[in-house]
């Protein structure tokens, strides 16, 4: 759907934020941002330096209702380098339940594209689902063979925090990852109380929070041999946070997959990022710096 194309039915609401990064002798800039709807971003931040643009991406409804589309798409021109987060939670309320107003769902579509040499970092923070919603979330990433990627998602199915627990609804996320057109990762889940996977103890064992965390490197920046040996340093630090019964690490086809099953989001998210503390230096060749909107 073009930007243009946007419905008047009063039931959905569509917007779209296109994005476009692109390296010059200045250093990385945006240099595109196409908008409809309520998404935003107010500008680039550099608190690394030109090389990194940092972006926050804005919503401000805070949450996705019944009708809702979501479109995001984020593209790094050569030898650009993005680090995109969101300020805070992202939210999938409950569906509607009168089905003559319109269709029930509520869907955020994530696209990124990088071009050669251009890494993207992609650290949104959770995604709460609502008992009761109707909720999809995809994620598609395009890599070149010597782009560099590293992201993860957090999901929360309800609210246990507030003893609000997910029972009834679906939450279906898909995941893909693509390097030169060809499909390196693909990962679906599908919850609902029809197939019992929440619950299944080959399932989510009722955690409510899940999340996953994928980093790619070409070969000619890290071997393979070199990734094994990344890999025992992060199961040295799972270690020492005593985080063996929440976290597991897997490589598969050049992707470095860490997940997360447990109880709090805030949690994973720590995790997380005591993991990226390590892999950053590594596979980008700069130290881990937090941005400063995670402490707010």
């Amino acid at each position: 759907m073009s930007l243009a194309a946007v419905g008047t039915n009063k039931s959905h609401w569509y917007a779209k934020l296109a994005l476009e990064l692109g390296h010059s002798a200045h250093g990385t800039q945006l240099l595109r941002t196409r908008r409809t709807g309520p998404l935003s971003v107010q500008k680039a931040f550099y608190p690394e330096g030109n090389d990194c643009a940092h972006l926050y991406l804005l919503h401000p409804p805070a949450g996705i209702v019944s009708g809702d589309e979501l479109h995001i798409e984020i593209d790094l021109q050569q030898n650009a380098h993005g680090f995109v987060t969101t300020p805070g939670a992202n939210r999938f309320y409950r569906a509607r339940t009168d089905h003559s107003i319109g269709d029930p769902k509520q869907v955020q579509f994530t696209h990124l594209n990088l071009a050669a040499n251009s890494v993207c970092e992609h650290f949104p923070l959770e995604t709460l689902v609502y008992d009761q919603a109707q909720a999809e979330n995809r994620v598609e990433i395009r890599l070149q063979p010597n782009s560099v990627y590293c992201g993860w998602d957090i999901s929360c199915l309800g609210l246990p925090s507030s003893a609000q627990p997910f029972v009834s609804g679906s939450f279906n996320q898909l995941t893909k990852l693509y390097c030169a057109d060809v499909l390196l990762y693909h990962d679906r889940i599908l919850v609902k109380p029809e197939n019992r996977l929440q619950h299944h103890v080959s399932g989510l064992a009722s955690a409510p929070v899940f999340g996953t965390m994928l980093a790619y490197a070409p070969e000619t920046k890290i071997s393979y041999a070199q990734l094994n040996d990344l890999i025992s340093k992060l199961r040295e630090k799972i270690n020492e946070l005593n985080a063996d019964s929440l976290i597991s690490i897997t490589l598969i086809n050049q992707v470095l997959i860490v997940r997360y099953l447990g109880e709090q989001a805030n949690q994973c998210k720590d995790l997380f990022i005591a993991l990226w503390q390590i892999l950053r230096p590594e596979l980008i060749g700069k130290p881990a710096r937090q941005p400063r909107i995670w402490y707010t």
